[in-house]
């Protein structure tokens, strides 16, 4: 089936990933990479990828980027694979893709991940599975909080092979990228009616609670403190990223409060010896 599959690649300067990423794709025939004007080696290292083809758009929203990397890029085959720049496949990974045999009614397929620190594989994560082969003609994208998520007209099934999640930017860009996605999924919470999140997102409501169930979670139930330092710097690197949920929450929570303040002290009546005071300053002018 690798035939069928053309890979599609969102970069935006990622020098320390991408080469990586597309020499575990030498098996396409075409390669669909949008770049969103970086400004390190990247584009220098995709150009060593003969069948890599660049397209550059200025970055909005990751489901405006999606979209126009499905839909206005030229791809031909019936179906896409949608990766992340860290996103790396294993030869198992291919060899399955090669081996698989669509039913009419299947329009995608899901993954798991291998989460890595460094290269090192962890026993476990709270990365989520993630749909990254489908039917181009089936899917679309749209905005999911600080992401996107591909909504597919159809069934979808599960690959049985894990991808490699291994990103190796330095710990301060992804301070950086953690700041802005976590204020949009600050956005995404506040805004939600209460019934229309699920149990992880209601618990991530709970602002002094959330980081230190997931400190917990990433130690105990995904088994991170079996991976030594790697491991323990997954578990508080996602609880930062909860810290700083919480605090922009908190800081909603705040500003709210103040805005009412204000109304109420705004919609009261003056006192009257002030009222007073005020007319006689009136009538002298």
């Amino acid at each position: 089936m690798l035939e069928q599959i053309t890979p599609l690649v969102l970069t935006y300067n990622e020098a320390p990933n991408i080469g990586r990423t597309l020499e575990r794709l030498s098996w396409a025939r075409d390669i669909v990479v949008v770049d969103s004007f970086s400004s390190d080696e990247t584009l220098e290292i995709v150009s060593r990828f003969p069948q890599a083809r660049v397209f550059q758009r200025k970055f909005d929203s990751h489901e405006a980027q999606w979209n126009f990397a499905l839909n206005e890029t030229g791809v031909s085959t019936e179906w896409v694979l949608a990766l992340d720049a860290d996103y790396m496949l294993t030869p198992a990974s291919v060899e399955e893709l090669r081996s698989l045999k669509p039913g009419a009614d299947v329009n995608g397929y899901s993954a798991k991940f291998t989460y890595c620190i460094e290269g090192r594989p962890l026993r476990g994560s709270a990365y989520p599975p993630v749909t990254v082969l489908y039917r181009r003609a089936k899917a679309f994208y749209r905005q999911d909080g600080h992401t996107q998520r591909i909504v597919v007209d159809g069934s979808v099934g599960e690959l049985s092979v894990p991808i490699m999640h291994d990103d190796r930017k330095p710990l301060a860009h992804w301070l950086q990228a953690q700041a802005r996605y976590m204020r949009l999924e600050a956005g995404e919470l506040t805004g939600a009616e209460a019934g229309s999140l699920g149990w992880s997102d209601r618990l991530r409501q709970m602002r002094f609670v959330a980081p230190f169930v997931m400190l917990l979670y990433c130690l105990f139930v995904k088994r991170a403190i079996l991976d030594g330092r790697v491991g323990l710097f997954y578990a508080f690197q996602r609880t930062v990223a909860e810290f700083i949920l919480s605090l922009f929450l908190i800081e909603h929570d705040l500003r709210r409060v103040v805005s009412e303040k204000s109304e109420e002290t705004a919609g009261k009546v003056l006192p009257a010896d002030l009222v007073k005071e005020a007319e006689e300053q009136g009538l002298r002018r």
